[in-house]
């Protein structure tokens, strides 16, 4: 039975197989009924079921190759998918930095184009600039600093009516009297002595330019200078300062320069000095001007208006008639202070302050400026004066320091510049005024600053000093016209003590000396003095001059910069009028006529 189910079950499954298998063989015919199941049908049915295991084991391999397959090629879908959008996001990308760099490339062949025009004319300019220093260099380059050589030889002569024993430069103050004996004499000078050198050196920072110059002339004097033969006279300090400029405007310069009373031609910038264009070193009279110690510190705004204000060394002129030993300004130079031992300085308190603005709407210059300035003297009250001194008891004659005390006196005055071009610059035209207390020395006649009370304290003068000016420029011929006055006031009293005037153009001075001439004094080279007889205080100096200079070489024209020659000529009339005195003739003046001329080679 056993065996019987067996058989059962295989020809079950063998059936079941062949039904699933397309492939199988097909089955026998069933054997009839009561047939012996041999060993060869066993067999058969092994091996059917064998082949339908083996071809149940090929599909199901073939099904796994299909899904790696699908599994394999959407690993590569999902790649491709990712490749994709990385592709599209460089795209995008790749498409607005081509754009950008379009503009880029635009911008870069505009900025070359400029680049090769700018390197053309740099190439032109440098191959100019190469040859000019080749051939004329005008500066020298140190170490990071520029420095200009500058100045002029001068051959110079000046023929004058009435002799004042002076070289080229004129005493406008000091122009003889009628009664003189130089005042009946003429004299002419011929001088090289204004000849100037000059240098100029300059540096860049980040933010400033900094700069110094320094300039000298002859005309100075020493010990042994004269005329006779070697006419070896020593060079003087004209300008040595230092300046910081910085790029927002401000500027600080120190040193010794043109005083900031002085008009300058743009701003208030130094080496921008309009000075007169004179033969005569001493300039015209009514000019204000100075150069001395300084520091000055300046705004610039937009190059339309400036502010400076500078601290400078001071100095007080003095003339005085009549007074008692009792007071004392200063004392002689002295050797081992550096002073000039035939110069007399004055012991100042303080320093000088000017204060100036400057304006340049667009048409002209202009200048308004304020000096004030400190004296002080020393007084003794008590010095012998006579038989009584000032303090109302005996006492022996000789010096007498009792009760001495220092004075002091507050000064100062107001100015103002104007100057204007015309026909496209070829014409100047220029007004200077100024006024105050204590002023003189700024004018160019030296007119004293104060004069002396009869109790010892010190009494200003008041003065004003005005000029104007009118220049003509052309391509080879500059002409000028100048005329100008300077003006002191009286200051003079009466000291009760002595009985006598004193100060400065007292109307009570007499003056008839200076009509008579004197004899020779000792001869030789001493004239004779007019004496206390002719007191002469000046009321005012009046100068009108006029002159030409004429470029006969002018290397600025040229590539090549070689210098520039030049003639001059210069007419001035000059008079000097005095205080009023006690009797006729009373009021006396001096007169003057020069004629300058100027032969110079000014440096490239």
């Amino acid at each position: 039975m056993k065996a019987a189910w067996k058989v059962c079950a295989i020809l079950f499954l063998a059936t079941g197989l062949v039904g699933q298998s397309s492939t199988a063989p097909k089955p026998r015919k069933a054997k009839p009924a009561g047939a012996t199941l041999t060993a060869a049908d066993v067999q058969a049915l092994k091996d059917a079921i064998a082949s339908q295991q083996a071809a149940l084991a090929q599909q199901q391999q073939q099904l796994q190759e299909l899904r790696d397959e699908l599994r394999h090629k959407d690993q590569v879908v999902q790649q491709v998918q990712t490749a994709a959008t990385d592709a599209a996001s460089k795209a995008d990308a790749a498409q607005s930095q081509a754009t950008q760099q379009q503009q880029t490339v635009g911008e870069l062949k505009s900025d070359v184009t400029d680049l090769k025009a700018n390197i053309a004319s740099t190439v032109v300019t440098l191959q100019e600039a190469q040859k000019s220093v080749s051939e004329s260099p005008s500066t020298i380059h140190v170490k990071g600093i520029t420095i200009t050589p500058g100045g002029f030889l001068a051959a110079e002569s000046v023929w004058r009516s009435r002799a004042l024993g002076s070289d080229i430069n004129t005493p406008f103050n000091g122009l003889t009297m009628p009664g003189a004996s130089a005042n009946s004499m003429s004299e002419f000078f011929g001088s090289g002595r204004q000849s100037r050198v000059s240098m100029l050196a300059e540096g860049r920072l980040a933010t400033a330019k900094v700069s110094g110059y320094v300039e000298a002339d002859f005309l100075s004097a020493g010990v042994t200078s004269n005329n006779n033969q070697s006419n070896s006279y020593s060079l003087r300090q004209r300008q040595a300062w230092g300046q910081a400029a910085l790029d927002n405007g401000w500027s600080f310069t120190g040193g010794q320069m043109w005083s900031l009373v002085t008009e300058t031609k743009h701003g208030v910038d130094n080496r921008t000095e309009a000075l007169p264009m004179t033969i005569d070193p001493q300039y015209s009279v009514g000019f204000s001007w100075a150069r001395q110690y300084g520091f000055r510190v300046a705004k610039n705004f937009s190059n339309k208006a400036w502010f400076a204000v500078s601290v400078e060394n001071p100095q007080a002129t003095l003339t005085s008639h009549g007074n008692a030993s009792n007071f004392l300004v200063g004392s002689a130079g002295t050797g081992g202070g550096l002073y000039n031992l035939n110069a007399n300085y004055s012991f100042n308190p303080s320093p000088d302050i000017i204060a100036k603005l400057a304006f340049e709407p667009g048409f002209g210059h202009y200048e308004i400026f304020g000096v004030y300035s400190r004296f002080r003297d020393r007084v003794f009250p008590c010095e012998d004066i006579g038989a009584t001194d000032l303090c109302g008891s005996s006492v022996t004659p000789g010096p007498n320091a009792s009760g001495a005390y220092n004075s002091s006196r507050n000064g100062g005055g107001i100015g103002a510049n104007a100057r204007w071009s015309f026909a496209n610059k070829r014409v100047d035209f220029g007004l200077h005024a100024l006024g105050g207390s204590g002023v003189g020395r700024y004018g160019s006649s030296s007119l004293s600053d104060v004069s002396v009370r009869a109790d010892g304290t010190l009494d200003l003068i008041r003065s004003y000093q005005g000029l104007t000016t009118l220049e003509w420029h052309g391509p080879k011929l500059d002409i000028y016209l100048n005329a100008g006055a300077e003006y002191a006031s009286r200051a003079a009293g009466f000291d009760a003590v002595s009985g006598k005037y004193v100060g400065y153009g007292s109307p009570f001075f007499s003056n008839t000396g200076c009509f008579t001439e004197p004899g020779p004094g000792s001869g030789g080279f001493s004239p004779g003095s007019l004496g206390s007889s002719c007191t002469a205080d000046t009321r005012v100096v009046i100068e009108g001059s006029s002159g030409f200079w004429y470029r006969l070489y002018d290397g600025s024209k040229e590539k090549v910069n070689r210098g520039k020659v030049q003639f001059g000529m210069q007419y001035s009339y000059i008079t000097r009028n005095a205080w009023s005195g006690t009797s006729s003739p009373n009021e006396p003046h001096g007169l003057d006529n020069m004629i300058f001329t100027s032969f110079r080679y000014y440096l490239p």
